[in-house]
């Protein structure tokens, strides 16, 4: 991941405070909301790295394949996190 949970920390309160402060979020509890944010960023932004190691996965289990074929990894390795993208319906 890119960013340090610090980071993700900070940019979750300021998120709810500026929403709260916009009046387009109420809340009777801002930490427990501050928690949800920081939940939610933390998993979007960790969604690439289990992509990357699902896909990582997928092509140790060809690899003997992909070395008798003579198969570039860093290419299989592309098309194969293409399709997971495309299966989990993310944006990267």
């Amino acid at each position: 991941m890119l960013f340090s949970k610090d980071y993700i920390g900070y940019l979750s309160r300021q998120t709810v405070r500026r929403l709260t402060e916009a009046k387009m979020v109420k809340t009777d509890k801002p930490a427990a909301l501050v928690g949800r944010v920081q939940a939610a960023i933390l998993e979007e932004l960790s969604l690439e790295d289990r992509i990357n190691e699902e896909a990582r996965l997928i092509l140790e289990s060809y690899q003997d394949d992909m070395l008798k074929t003579g198969a570039s990894f860093p290419e299989m390795f592309k098309k194969v996190k293409m399709e997971l993208v495309k299966r989990y319906k993310a944006v990267l």
